[in-house]
């Protein structure tokens, strides 16, 4: 993982005690005060820390940190804000009918992030795209492994196909994350796990931190079914317009077959999602529906935060990143 920093006392606490050594006496959690907000940089870095102990570890982190009660103890305040704020800005939830039925309807056209890129984007505005994304992308569906030993019956053996897809259906080189990798490569960026930490702020973070946050709670599964089925659900029409994009910018085989391959797959797995894994659920475990309703509007929160921003920034000429990229040649890779 790349040189990156505390965004504040939050952050700078949770560093500090996974820095100073094993866990054991006399390594106390340094008071970080008041709880920040829950959408603020120092909030989603301080969360994100906390479950990349559980993912890849953070470099210089003894392993023993992992269940150490009282890092675990700021985890869940800092988890508790966070979903009281997600909350809050999801209602009114509509039922999961509806909810499906809303991301399956598009303006004519699309919006967002890959509709800019589309239009009118750059070679660097595609760039710190790739970059945002890239702390999720480089390890897709790791968060959602977590729900697998928590949905049982149908729902589960569904849910199996579908990442077993991700993960590239048998062939290594296929894995959706090792396809990103190579996308990044194309558009001269450094593909190496956690390398641009730094640069990606709060709305990046808060992104795979919800879905973390879904995937590691039992409480929560149906709000992970619900998240998934929505990333699932939108994914093929904008990765359309992605992949049009990066080939209007001149990105070569390497630089497009990342959102090729979503159009594609997804397609399918919007379909394997909607039927397979939530209608099976709610039969089998009716009271989930609530839960996953709400996954499906947190999504949507999250995600919509996310483009607000990159879409404000770009069109006021102004990097979306905390530090702004050069300019390399996009590469025309084979």
């Amino acid at each position: 993982m790349g040189g990156f920093g505390p965004r504040g006392p939050l952050s700078a606490a949770v560093l500090g005690l996974v820095r100073s050594g094993p866990p054991g006496a006399g390594r106390l959690l340094a008071p970080p005060g008041p709880l920040s907000d829950p959408w603020g940089e120092d909030h989603q870095l301080a969360l994100y820390l906390c479950y990349e102990l559980h993912d890849r570890g953070l470099a210089g982190a003894h392993p023993g940190w992992e269940w150490e009660p009282e890092l675990l103890a700021l985890r869940k305040a800092l988890e508790r804000s966070f979903l009281a704020a997600v909350r809050a800005a999801a209602e009114p939830v509509p039922p999961v009918p509806e909810a499906l039925d809303q991301l399956l309807t598009e303006p004519p056209g699309g919006t967002g992030p890959s509709r800019f890129l589309l239009d009118e984007g750059e070679a660097r505005h595609v760039r710190e795209y790739l970059v945002h994304r890239s702390v999720y992308h480089l390890k897709e569906a790791d968060p959602q492994v977590w729900m697998v030993p928590r949905i049982h019956g149908p729902a589960q053996a569904v849910l199996m196909t579908i990442l077993y897809d991700e993960y590239g259906a048998g062939r290594p080189e296929r894995a959706h994350a090792g396809l990103f990798a190579r996308m990044m490569e194309a558009f001269g960026l450094d593909p190496s796990y956690g390398h641009y930490l730094d640069a990606v702020p709060a709305v990046s973070l808060a992104s795979v931190n919800l879905m973390t946050l879904f995937g590691l709670h039992h409480a929560l599964r149906g709000a992970a079914v619900g998240h998934f089925a929505a990333l699932e659900i939108t994914s093929p029409p904008g990765a359309a317009r992605l992949a049009a994009a990066l080939e209007r910018l001149g990105a070569g085989p390497d630089g497009t077959l990342f959102y090729r391959e979503h159009v594609e797959a997804d397609a399918v797995h919007e379909q394997l999602v909607r039927h397979g894994v939530v209608d099976q659920l709610i039969a089998s475990e009716p009271a989930l529906a609530p839960d996953i309703a709400f996954g499906l509007a947190a999504a949507r929160v999250v995600d919509g935060r996310f483009a607000g921003h990159l879409l404000d920034c770009w069109r006021a000429g102004r990097s979306s990143l905390r530090s702004p990229l050069g300019e390399p040649a996009v590469r025309n890779a084979s």
